[in-house]
């Protein structure tokens, strides 16, 4: 990982930056990670959008690269199972992205969304009702297993008509995936990843050839099976677990928002308002990857082609240039809403309103059952460059 966390001021080598809180904080440094790999890291909220929007200049192409190299025996495994990542949706700087996305984004479309949203309710409400009865006798909660985890991709599941699956396997598979590609591994660990990435991709594979729903969509227009597996593939991480890792990371942190909490019961605090506070602070997402296509320049440093860029998300949305109160969660402070959470540009997330709906519903619900409580065990986050990961969230009375 470049850091310990994203809290943690990166080592720069070299960097140029503006403002009093810059010799912590420097616009574009120069880092190296925990293989030697070098890459520039850009931290201003200004420069990470303008990288993210400028897709010609700076391209997606190493979004899904592994940041640790993957050794032979790995790449053995992977081969076994006829693993393939090719471009597809955040790792396609190609023609046949926009085809892709807009297929994808109407699977995901607000209205499809909304009528989700019912049923949602419902089922938080139920399990909320549950947990709350546990907390009033006196048991410990688990407010990530037993309340947020699955719920993203129980809706995910309706939206793109996946098949009955076991969720733990689901889950298994989209958490080994992060870890992967974006953890820092040693050559064992990166073995037996491999081995559940890849019989879960063999998993897709046989469900891209004949399911319905999106898959079928895509058979439809021409795309090739790799294009459909790797669209499938996508869309279990990044469609789901990075929500149901938001979804917790908000929990936790409301619970040290008293105020906040008891505004959004007595109805003088909007829902919407927290959880883009709750995008902007605890972004599930905290770097995200380009290559420079030609030489450029950025924040004042030279950036031959072919430099990594990693863009500090969390980071910019603390900016002080875009925000109030960077710190602080204030419900519809300015700047609030210009968090770049779901990206931006071309490869802005398609499935922002589905994770905002998702969040909205979850703190509507929750609230009542999170006033009060003491958190017995905080999540905990491993080391991986992009994901925060988090695995329990343990709370009493």
């Amino acid at each position: 990982m470049l850091f310990r966390s994203w809290e943690q001021a990166p080592q720069a080598t070299e960097g140029a930056g503006a403002g009093s809180d810059m010799l912590r904080w420097p616009d574009v440094a120069r880092v190296a990670d925990q293989v030697g790999v070098e890459h520039l890291l850009v931290t201003r909220h200004a420069l990470v959008r303008q990288v993210l929007t400028d897709a010609a200049t700076f391209r997606p192409d190493n979004a899904l690269d592994a940041i640790t190299p993957m050794p032979v025996a790995a790449l053995r495994v992977l081969a076994a199972h006829r693993f393939r990542l090719p471009p597809t949706l955040a790792n396609n700087g190609d023609a046949t992205h926009p085809g892709i996305r807009a297929l994808v984004a109407d699977a995901l479309h607000p209205t499809r969304v909304a009528a989700q949203r019912d049923w949602l309710a419902g089922l938080v409400r139920q399990r909320v009702s549950e947990l709350t009865a546990a907390l009033d006798r006196g048991t410990p909660v688990d407010l990530h297993a037993d309340l947020a985890a699955d719920l993203p991709l129980l809706v995910l599941a309706r939206l793109v008509e996946l098949p009955d699956a076991p969720v733990t396997a689901v889950k298994q598979f989209a958490r080994a995936a992060l870890e992967l590609f974006w953890a820092p591994l040693d050559a064992d660990r990166q073995q037996v990843l491999a081995a559940e990435v890849g019989h879960f991709h063999q998993v897709l594979r046989e469900f891209a050839a004949t399911g319905g729903g999106l898959a079928g969509e895509l058979r439809a227009a021409g795309h090739p099976p790799d294009v459909l597996v790797g669209a499938l593939f996508f869309l279990l991480v990044a469609g789901q677990e990075t929500t149901s890792q938001f979804l917790t990371l908000l929990l936790h942190r409301l619970t040290g928002e008293p105020a906040v909490l008891a505004g959004l019961r007595d109805g003088s605090v909007n829902v919407g308002d927290v959880v883009e506070e709750g995008l902007r602070l605890e972004p599930p997402i905290v770097t995200w990857r380009r290559v420079a296509a030609v030489d450029t320049t950025l924040g004042g440093i030279a950036v031959p082609a072919g430099t990594s860029v990693v863009l500090w998300l969390a980071r910019a949305g603390r900016d002080p240039a875009v925000v109030q109160s960077p710190d602080e969660l204030r419900p519809g402070q300015r700047g609030s809403r210009r968090h770049l959470a779901f990206g931006a540009g071309v490869h802005r997330c398609v499935g922002d309103q589905l994770a905002r709906m998702e969040a909205a519903t979850l703190v509507t619900a929750a609230a009542p059952l999170l006033s009060g409580v003491r958190v017995v065990r905080p999540p905990h986050y491993p080391d991986n460059l992009t994901f925060r990961m988090p695995d329990t969230f343990v709370v009493r009375r």
